[in-house]
C-alpha cells in the first residue's frame, strides 16, 4: 500500500467522524456529540502523531530538510489543535453557536491543509521513500 493511500484513508476517517459530532451538536445532543468528538480529536491527534513521529522524520532526512513542506504542515498541525480546544470548550458549555464558528474554521483548515498533503506532500513521500514505504506504514498502522 503506498503511503498516500493510507494516509488519504486516515483523512476520511477523521472526515467521517468529525460529522457525527457537528449532526450531534445540530441535533442538540451534547454529551453524543462530546463523545464524537472525543473519538475524532483521538483519531485526529493521533494522525498527527504518525505524520510527526514516523513520515516527516523519514522525508525530512531523505530529503535533507526540515524547512519544506512539512514545516508547513506541522504549523498547521498546532492551529489544529488549538481549535480543537476551542471547539471541546464550546461542547463542554454546550455553546452551539460557538461550536459551528469554530469548526467552520476548522472545516476550511483541514480541507486545505489535506488536499496540500494529499495532493503534494504524500506523492513526493510516495517518490522519495518508495523502497521505505510499506515499512513505513507498517510503522503507522502499529503507532
Amino acid at each position: 500500500m503506498e503511503i498516500s493511500d493510507f494516509m488519504r484513508d486516515e483523512h476520511r476517517h477523521c472526515d467521517d467522524a468529525f460529522a457525527k459530532v457537528e449532526q450531534a451538536v445540530n441535533e442538540g445532543d451534547f454529551k453524543k456529540a462530546f463523545t464524537h468528538f472525543e473519538d475524532f480529536m483521538i483519531d485526529t491527534l493521533k494522525h498527527f502523531d504518525k505524520e510527526e513521529e514516523i513520515l516527516f522524520p523519514a522525508f525530512e532526512a531523505a530529503t535533507l530538510s526540515t524547512e519544506g513542506p512539512t514545516y508547513v504542515m506541522k504549523l498547521e498541525h498546532n492551529q489544529v489543535r488549538g481549535l480543537l480546544e476551542q471547539m471541546k470548550d464550546a461542547l463542554d458549555k454546550g455553546d452551539k453557536d460557538r461550536f459551528f464558528s469554530v469548526a467552520d474554521t476548522l472545516m476550511i483548515l483541514l480541507q486545505q491543509h489535506n488536499m496540500k498533503e494529499e495532493q503534494m506532500l504524500y506523492a513526493m513521500c510516495d517518490q522519495v521513500l518508495e523502497e521505505q514505504a510499506k515499512e513505513l506504514v507498517e510503522k503507522m498502522k502499529a503507532h
